[in-house]
């Protein structure tokens, strides 16, 4: 089953991912950050590696540094993936040499389509490159074969067997050669010794160059197997050399990512500062003009508390009038009925209708003086739910202004 390491500190991404490639086959390991991918790295071998960019501790462009630099993961793809894909992000993909850069989220089968395709390219350049090493030494074998006499064809048949061995190691010197003459080349920008290197490298061609020509054209080819056991001792010692130097120059191409991933990281937080700065600003002119409005809304509020307060004393002011009204409601129907029989004394009548009479005209004007207290009751409980109402949509925004505070 193909492997696929995916390296994200957002567990949201790393399942998203896991469930696509999951479905479509692959088996899928999952890191929360650069250090746990280097760690699955230096002990196994994935076929492919998807890392995003931004992480805590190493980036996606350490992780891919450190694939390129491992000779069992050289040819490995690496996609990186990052939530902004702009000019910066795609130039440091091409300086870590990767595959490709993917936007998050990922739209549909974009994942999974970007990984098959990886993957069918690996495979496409993978099978190449084994044929034209297994073509190289037949012509050398052919070339001196026809040039060797028939006296020293079993001494030469030992010297070849002895040749071909150092054949296969010069040749993986040669693919050495090649790979850090292609890392040089992209380092080249960055590293003022480049051309210093290539030099090196020019003059280690030269040389391989001149052992091919000397391998042709020898004709005691059991004699010179030493010069060439002595000359590829001393290309093993140059490569060493050139490796380590190659080491230096890694480690600081490394640095010089090392410090534009700090200075990527430093503008995105000074840019985030200016925000929330900005929020902040806004925030303490919102609260200053919420603060007037606040304190104008207790004033209003204080005077409506005032107000009901009237308006309870004189609820209970109504309410002792009709307390009174019905006492001289009760007393009326007493004199009706003492009226009432009370037919033969006249003037007494006279003067209880005249008291009923008084009694009439104060319980309307009372009345009246009810009704007038009901409607000012009444709106001043309006008013006073229009306030509630007021002090409500307040104390959200207080609110709201509270949590933006602890926000930032």
């Amino acid at each position: 089953m193909t492997k696929v390491l995916i390296a994200d500190d957002s567990i949201a991404v790393r399942k998203v991912a896991e469930r696509l490639l999951t479905e479509a086959g692959f088996g899928v390991t999952l890191a929360a950050n650069g250090e746990e991918a280097l760690a699955y790295l230096a002990k196994e071998t994935p076929d492919l590696v998807v890392s995003d960019v931004i992480m805590p501790d190493k980036s996606g462009y350490e992780v891919c540094a450190f694939v390129r630099a491992q000779r069992s993961l050289a040819n490995t793809p690496v996609l990186l993936i990052s939530g902004i894909v702009n000019d910066e992000v795609t130039k440091q993909a091409e300086s870590c040499r990767a595959d490709g850069v993917l936007k998050k989220p990922f739209q549909g089968t974009s994942l999974k389509d970007r990984v098959l395709e990886l993957l069918a390219k690996r495979q496409s350049t993978v099978a190449p490159t084994v044929k034209s090493v297994e073509k190289v030494a037949q012509p050398i074998e052919s070339t001196q074969s026809s040039r060797v006499s028939d006296e020293q064809l079993d001494g030469y048949r030992r010297a070849v067997a002895r040749l071909k061995p150092l054949e296969e190691e010069l040749l993986a010197e040669r693919d050495r050669a090649t790979r850090s003459a292609q890392r040089v080349a992209q380092l080249e920008g960055q590293v003022g010794r480049a051309q210093e290197f290539e030099s090196i490298l020019a003059g280690e061609r030269e040389r391989i160059a001149q052992l091919k020509k000397q391998l042709a054209e020898t004709d005691g080819a059991v004699a010179r197997v030493q010069e060439l056991e002595a000359e590829l001792q001393k290309e093993r010692q140059d490569r060493a050399q050139q490796a380590a130097r190659l080491a230096e120059l890694q480690a600081g191409a490394s640095r010089v990512q090392e410090l534009e991933a700090a200075l990527n990281a430093e503008r995105q937080a000074a840019a985030q500062l200016v925000e929330q700065m900005a929020e902040m600003e806004q925030a303490v002119t919102r609260s200053q003009v919420l603060a007037k409005q606040l304190a104008l809304e207790q004033e209003q509020t204080s005077d409506l508390t005032r107000r009901v307060a009237e308006g309870e004393q004189a609820s209970a002011q109504v309410r002792a009038l009709e307390q009174t009204l019905a006492a001289e409601q009760h007393t009326n129907r007493d004199l009706a009925a003492r009226l009432s029989e009370a037919e033969r004394a006249l003037q007494k009548v006279q003067e209880g209708e005249a008291l009923l009479q008084t009694e009439r005209e104060r319980n309307s004007l009372l009345m009246k003086r009810v009704s007038e207290t009901e409607l000012a009751a009444e709106q001043a409980s309006k008013r006073f739910e229009e306030m509630a109402t007021k002090l409500g949509e307040i104390a959200g925004l207080a609110s709201q202004l509270g949590n933006g505070k602890r926000r930032p």
